[in-house]
């Protein structure tokens, strides 16, 4: 999201001439993140036989309302890229201004699933010390 012009023509040809299939995940959190130039970027992706999917943090203050999310995954499917992911916040130093709590996470969940189509509704997680792999809440 911060630099599509990387997204050159090397890359894109050596991702083309993969013989397996590629996945990225990109980290959006905002609509607002999504320009032209990193749609064009995203959608060259797309065409060179990437799988594009999205995770995203939920942050208060920022995208903690189902207005933004919902034109959040708009966005991301626009220019080919799936949501995938809605984090609930690592709890680190510095950072606990962003938390929602778990009850408004999942509140913010339903009114997505109310408002858009299954496969543009994220699966809320929280990363977990010790699992193997992201909890879902």
């Amino acid at each position: 999201m911060v630099l599509p012009e990387r997204i050159d023509t090397g890359l894109l040809d050596w991702l083309a001439g993969l013989t397996l299939r590629t996945v990225m995940v990109v980290h959006c959190n905002h609509p607002n993140e999504i320009d032209d130039s990193v749609a064009r970027a995203m959608q060259r992706l797309a065409q060179a036989g990437v799988t594009l999917l999205n995770q995203s943090v939920l942050l208060q203050g920022v995208n903690d309302d189902a207005g933004t999310l919902a034109r959040l995954s708009e966005r991301l499917f626009a220019a080919g890229i799936l949501p995938y992911y809605l984090h609930q916040l690592d709890r680190v130093q510095g950072a606990a201004h962003f938390e929602v709590d778990d009850a408004r996470a999942r509140g913010l969940l339903c009114a997505l699933r109310c408002r858009l189509p299954g496969y543009l509704v994220p699966r809320l997680v929280r990363e977990v010390p010790g699992e193997r792999s992201k909890q879902p809440l």
